[in-house]
């Protein structure tokens, strides 16, 4: 390009190439050639108000125009469009066209782009012109932001209140047609399946061409495609993945049929830039290795990959891949961006327009339930605060950090360090030893009552200081090789498979680790946190802190921990690196006041105490109770707090304190009473919300809740030592089974007559088949209601002490009642766990029908074997059940018919008889 050339003629060059490169040709109004391509750009074309720029055919039919001005003029782009839109409304010559719809105003570096059709017609920028295929394709069906408008109202079942919120205000921020928003949800709320369920709709609904699900580390991609494929829709029960197709790019081929795609976004950068990909960049979170070119090149149009290819970005934990060299990604496509975080900054904010869709904190979450809260314990040694020196002329170990080879030096002068350089420039052992020391002994005053320990991520330096860590952590715990591992990616063994071990089974119980799970993975069952590292902001802080918030079921926690007693009620971060010191985070331990007593926190709140701290505590404590409370308990402790939830409380008591409920409180005062000063309404606002959260406490309502607490703790004594001097049944224990089992027995044939399975099971045998799993409920309530201490375990175990019993108590109450019920009512010898019941009839039954010509299939067999395990449970089977869990994730009903046709009915009707025998 010659430097005599003017700036309009700079503009035009500027602009036909980038035309060249989205496919479209560049010709003079007097040199048209039509079979040149299916995009024909002409310049100078005639209309009724004079000569346009450039207006823009594809298969010979004129479909928009480019309004060219130079570079100097790109600040008046937008003054221009009047300009621009009254040269694609009016007739082009020679021919006699409708207003053309696609308006683009350019300087070849900057551009604008406006599509009439849409309902509130809005210019925006782009980073290149789209090719005459996307034109073409763009007229054949409504526009995208017209397409949005027809999204109907979400169907709410299944998803959390903070899901809905989040769903329901993005959708209409894309109906208000808002570039960019922001969804801020607390670590373990939700995310990824809240954005899964609106990608889901946008693709059903708005008819969403292609949707980007963008993530920096190749750990968060492959976990958003395990949730892709596992989701299933509330009004569909086929999974995502049945419904459209998801490509998690590996390469730099991205599937044009695929409807999502999930990639790193430093691989999409690198496919933007033609270049090959060292896929160790994709297991670092860039935020936290800052890993970049020192002068990193532009990204440049990309043919394969055209600037309109994706509808929607969604950008995974945004707050640290939107900045710098990334951001180029996010501004070469003409998408709407989408952020995922738990923990947004100003920054985030700015870029995202300050469009927050969803603000759902780590508080919110705990006093949803959606989340538990945490505790601090500290460990601080000597060494780790003030650092140590080594005399000159000592004789130290000096390792190389690679290869740990180790050689023995005398220092020639003194060596100082200080609590930085621990750990990377010198290793002090009896530091680490003294750590991991206290955290072992301090174990049984951090979580009481537990045999084992819990399980615990440590966060580590660097890997070489986790490698000292699990060395003396093996050690000082006495444990082999599957009690502590490493966790990174560097780790020789498997990651995933470690990873899957730490959530899915007892060892190991202790995983070290220095980023691979400090984000976006999920162990539920973790409880403690120990960081021997600090951390470089507030942000990784979160996100690490974030990986113990998840909540947990008693059940699904004894699995990997057999020594819990309830559900997962908090968390425990042990900071020995002085990590909680400085101001990194924005959710609050909740518990400030150990040493008082809840009886104490209750009556102090009730009676008017203005003490954050108290406030806090006791909605920590109210929090926790609630994990551990039955849905029986959690509704008396409603009906007694004048209809509030025990979240609704804690939330109420959170607020009191919540600076930001202040001020929101504050404004709306303001706004009643403009006269009153800013302190004075917070002080009213502040006061209301102290009243609110005291109003709910009251002595019936503290009374119960103190009652209610004391069944569901235990006071281990550890003072008292015990000796064992005999270990048998007490003959009076044996008497006393014997009336529990025969008042049990008087007591089931004094209702026979009033309760429906008692009928059925004493009276009438034969019918025993059409005993649903809600007869037996009905008794076990009756039960629960008069005669609590009938409760089926304690009825088993008193047969246990009588006579020979086939097994088991079952963990399933009424698994265990209606086995009860059987041995009463002499339908059973001896006390059998029903599901051992149902396996015998089960195979006698198939024994018997297999004994002639008819042979089962595979398919057949599994298909019966479901049945048979629901019965065992739910103990009769209806052709409606078929439509349900767990036979609707293989076919439901129609697969059923598939197998066995005609004869499906019949198949029912026979195992309902037969298993029930």
């Amino acid at each position: 390009m010659s430097d005599n050339q003017t700036p309009e003629q700079k503009a035009r060059n500027e602009i036909d190439k980038k035309l060249n490169n989205a496919g479209w040709i560049v010709q003079k109004k007097s040199k048209i050639e039509w079979s040149a391509s299916r995009g024909i750009a002409v310049k100078e074309y005639l209309t009724d108000v004079g000569p346009a720029d450039y207006v823009l055919f594809v298969d010979k039919k004129p479909v928009g125009v480019i309004e060219a001005k130079r570079d100097e003029e790109g600040h008046r782009l937008t003054v221009v469009e009047e300009q621009s839109s009254e040269y694609a409304s009016s007739k082009l010559k020679y021919l006699n066209n409708d207003p053309l719809p696609f308006v683009y105003e350019s300087t070849g570096e900057l551009t604008r782009f406006t599509d009439f059709r849409d309902p509130k017609p809005r210019s925006r920028p782009v980073f290149s012109f789209f090719s005459p295929e996307t034109f073409d394709e763009y007229l054949k069906k409504k526009p995208l932001r017209e397409r949005l408008l027809d999204i109907p109202e979400l169907y709410t079942d299944g998803l959390r209140d903070c899901q809905i919120t989040a769903i329901s205000k993005l959708e209409k921020s894309f109906k208000d047609n808002r570039p960019r928003a922001l969804v801020q949800m607390a670590t373990g709320s939700g995310k990824t399946y809240t954005a899964i369920t609106f990608i889901y709709r946008l693709l059903k609904f708005a008819n969403a061409k292609k949707v980007l699900f963008l993530v920096d580390t190749k750990n968060l991609g492959e976990q958003a495609e395990q949730e892709f494929m596992a989701y299933v829709p509330n009004d569909d029960n086929r999974k995502f993945t049945e419904l459209y197709n998801v490509q998690r790019l590996r390469s730099s081929y991205i599937s044009s049929d695929s409807q999502v795609c999930i990639s790193t976004i430093q691989r999409i950068y690198s496919i933007l830039k033609g270049e090959e990909l060292d896929e160790k960049i994709e297991e670092e979170n860039p935020a936290e290795r800052g890993w970049q070119p020192r002068e990193p090149l532009p990204v440049v149009y990309n043919e394969k990959v055209p600037v309109e290819e994706f509808d929607f970005i969604v950008i995974d934990e945004c707050h640290r891949s939107i900045y710098n060299l990334w951001q180029q990604v996010l501004d070469y496509f003409d998408a709407f961006l989408i952020g995922l975080t738990a923990t947004p900054d100003k920054r985030t904010f700015g870029f995202f327009n300050e469009n927050v869709v969803s603000e759902y904190s780590h508080e919110d979450a705990v006093a949803d339930g959606v989340n538990v809260g945490y505790d601090v314990y500290t460990i601080e040694t000597e060494i780790s605060k003030n650092g140590a020196k080594i005399a000159a002329k000592e004789f130290v170990d000096k390792r190389e950090k690679l290869t740990r080879k180790k050689r023995w030096e005398q220092l020639d002068e003194e060596f100082s360090y200080d609590a930085r350089k621990l750990d990377r420039d010198v290793v002090n052992p009896s530091q680490i030893r003294h750590v991991i020391r206290t955290f072992k002994e301090k174990l049984p005053e951090i979580f009481p009552c537990r045999k084992e320990v819990p399980k615990t991520l440590i966060f580590a330096k660097s890997d070489s200081h986790a490698d000292d860590i699990i060395n003396i952590v093996r050690e000082e715990f006495a444990e082999g090789n599957a009690f502590c591992k490493k966790v990174t990616y560097k780790a020789e063994e498997d990651p995933k498979s470690i990873l899957s071990a730490f959530r899915n089974e007892y060892d190991p119980r202790i995983a070290v680790t220095v980023d691979m799970i400090a984000t976006g993975t999920d162990v539920k069952p973790l409880e403690c946190l120990l960081f021997m590292r600090d951390v470089k902001s507030r942000n990784y802080f979160e996100q690490m802190k974030g990986r113990g918030t998840r909540t947990l079921g008693y059940d699904d926690l004894k699995k990997v921990t057999p020594s819990a007693v309830s559900d997962k009620t908090h968390f425990v971060v042990v900071d020995a690196a002085g990590v909680t010191k400085t101001m990194k985070t924005d959710s609050r331990p909740l518990e400030r006041k150990k040493s008082t007593s809840l009886k104490d926190l209750l009556a102090a709140v009730t009676f008017g105490a203005q003490d954050e701290d108290l406030y806090v505590s006791l909605a920590n404590r109210l929090a926790r109770l609630d994990r551990q409370l039955s849905e029986n308990e959690r509704a008396t402790f409603a009906e007694k707090a004048n209809g509030k939830t025990i979240n609704q409380t804690v939330r109420d008591l959170l607020y009191a304190y919540n600076p930001d409920i202040i001020d929101l409180h504050a404004s709306e005062i303001k706004q009643l009473h403009p006269e009153i000063q800013d302190v004075e309404a917070k002080k009213k606002a502040q006061e209301k919300l102290i009243d609110i959260a005291r109003s709910t406490f009251s002595g019936e309502l503290n009374e119960y809740i103190e009652n209610v607490r004391k069944v569901h703790e235990q006071i281990i004594d550890t003072v008292n030592t015990d000796t064992v001097h005999r270990a048998e049944w007490d003959k009076d224990a044996v008497v006393r089974a014997d009336e529990l089992v025969s008042d049990f027995k008087t007591y089931l044939e004094a209702n026979k007559e009033e309760i429906a399975a008692l009928r059925i099971f004493y009276n009438q045998p034969y019918r025993r088949r059409e005993v649903t799993f809600t007869m037996i409920k009905e008794v076990l309530d009756k039960l629960k209601l008069e005669k609590p201490h009938f409760a089926p375990s304690r009825i088993w175990q008193a047969y246990e002490q009588l006579e020979k019993v086939n097994g088991n108590s079952p963990k399933n109450e009424l698994t265990a009642l209606v086995s009860l019920i059987r041995r009463i009512t002499e339908i059973d010898p001896v006390l059998t766990p029903y599901d051992q019941t149902v396996n015998r009839n089960f195979q006698d039954w198939v024994f018997k029908k297999q004994a002639g010509t008819l042979k089962f299939s595979e398919d057949q067999m599994n298909w019966l074997r479901m049945i048979k395990d629901y019965v065992a449970t739910s103990f009769h089977l209806e052709i409606e059940d078929l439509d349900y869990t767990p036979f609707d994730a293989l076919g439901g009903r129609g697969r059923m018919y598939q197998l066995f046709g005609d004869e499906m009915n019949a198949v029912i009707s026979e195992l309902n008889e037969a298993l029930s025998a």
